[in-house]
């Protein structure tokens, strides 16, 4: 409120000075037409030519009483204009004054289409119509704010004990806040493919079944999962687990592809996501280390829409429990891992790996690149090709996702450029910047402690 009245003072400033103005602007016109004229060949006042008669001198007067009346009827008629102004700018700074009045007794102002002057409502209406959220603009970067139209909000509200969701998408034009739609969508029966390509890592996959039973199958119940494995060995532990999982939880919605190649995660998913035969499906590509919880699956239905818009969560990465819980015997069970602090792991916002999409669109744009072969860059073609088309791509860091961290391996036969990608990544899954600085000055570490433990027993000896 106080920000407004300012702008109101303001404005109240600048109609005072305007009608300072054209009043000096009238007494300018006035001064100007009475002052005398002269002509460089006219005979001085007094004096008679000898050339010249009554005759001339009369018709000379009529003639500059002619002009003085032509000129005197468009002063006139100025100053009319002129008055007809000033009373419009009178009227709009009394109208200022009864708002700056209405503000300061406590009522705001309500930024109706009758109170907002139609310029600004003209301009609002003109970013939201060239805005992202209306007509799918093509943005350089991740930001759901866009610099020169202002930002965008997507809101959920869930019901209790509903799986019905209120959507409300809010549009900030760099002015007031305004509301752009807001809608009911129904994800009750929305079902989720988990697509996940495997090779070995049997032990992993026990892990992630593990998990995927008490959220998938006890909790959300709307799953269907694809396991998409290369090689035969390990295939038959695969098939006893899942075949463990069907006896214990009646659990029969999953998909077992056997490629008898090698490995390839871009590959796995495309096949993966062809597998499916019942039409529209919404996938999450999910790799065997990732931990999710049912929030984020809901997060995964929420965000990604067919034909408009594909989700890219940002993943919470944990570092090398053996060094974050380095003081501890044993670390401890991985749900008590699972927490967002900076000396537990870090936002993976440089990987493109874990998306929710449909499978529409997916085919639509082209799958993955076969021609990226061994770790890495797959998946970020993918996202860069979904910048470059028409669809929305939400970017967000998701609280409920999280990636479980293990040994890695980066393979002598991949690209420089691959190799370098796996190294810092390799890299940055160890610890944080601290627990590795106190790894790599450990011997400077070690060497004053004993040097501070001579030293205190030297003076007790003393």
């Amino acid at each position: 409120m106080p920000r407004r009245g300012l702008i109101l003072q303001t404005r109240t400033h600048w109609l005072l000075l305007g009608l300072a103005l054209l009043c000096s602007l009238i007494l300018f016109l006035y001064l100007l037409e009475c002052a005398p004229q002269t002509d460089g060949n006219a005979s001085l006042p007094g004096i008679v030519g000898e050339n010249y008669g009554k005759e001339y001198y009369q018709a000379l007067l009529q003639e500059q009483e002619e002009h003085y009346q032509t000129r005197a009827t468009s002063l006139k008629r100025q100053i009319a204009q002129l008055k007809q102004e000033l009373q419009e700018m009178s009227e709009k700074m009394r109208s200022l004054q009864e708002r700056k009045n209405v503000g300061a007794n406590g009522i705001g102002y309500q930024g109706n289409k009758e109170q907002a002057p139609s310029d600004l409502l003209e301009f609002l209406h003109s970013q939201i119509d060239k805005a992202e959220v209306s007509i799918g603009a093509k943005l350089p970067s991740y930001y759901r704010t866009e610099r020169d139209k202002g930002t965008l909000y997507e809101l959920f509200f869930k019901k209790a004990d509903l799986m019905e969701y209120r959507h409300v998408t809010l549009f900030r034009p760099f002015g007031p806040l305004m509301k752009v739609k807001s809608e009911m969508i129904d994800i009750t029966r929305s079902i989720i493919n988990i697509i996940v390509p495997l090779a070995e890592r049997t032990e992993a996959f026990a892990q992630f079944m593990q998990n995927f039973r008490d959220v998938c199958i006890h909790q959300d119940k709307r799953i269907h999962l694809t396991v998409v494995y290369f090689g035969k060995e390990g295939l038959s532990k695969v098939k006893s687990i899942l075949e463990s999982v069907t006896s214990e939880s009646n659990f029969h919605n999953y998909t077992l592809v056997s490629l008898n190649e090698e490995f390839n995660r871009g590959r796995g998913l495309n096949v993966g996501a062809r597998a499916w035969d019942k039409g529209e499906v919404l996938m999450f590509f999910c790799d065997v280390d990732i931990y999710f919880s049912a929030e984020f699956l809901n997060s995964c239905r929420l965000n990604a829409e067919p034909g408009k818009k594909v989700f890219y969560p940002v993943v919470f990465s944990l570092y090398n429990p053996a060094i974050v819980y380095a003081n501890l015997d044993v670390p401890p069970p991985v749900e008590q891992q699972l927490v967002h602090k900076k000396d537990s792991g870090f936002w993976r916002d440089f990987g493109f790996g874990m998306t929710c999409q449909y499978r529409s669109d997916f085919l639509t744009i082209g799958g993955f690149d076969m021609e990226v072969k061994g770790w890495g860059g797959e998946d970020v073609h993918l996202y860069r090709k979904y910048l470059h088309g028409d669809l929305i791509v939400i970017r967000t860091p998701v609280p409920g996702l999280f990636h479980l961290w293990h040994e890695k391996r980066c393979a002598d036969e991949l690209t420089p450029e691959q190799y370098r990608m796996c190294i810092q990544s390799k890299a940055m899954n160890e610890a944080s910047h601290s627990h590795l600085g106190m790894l790599v000055f450990r011997e400077e570490i070690e060497a004053h402690l004993h040097k501070q433990a001579y030293r205190t027993n030297s003076e007790a000896v003393g």
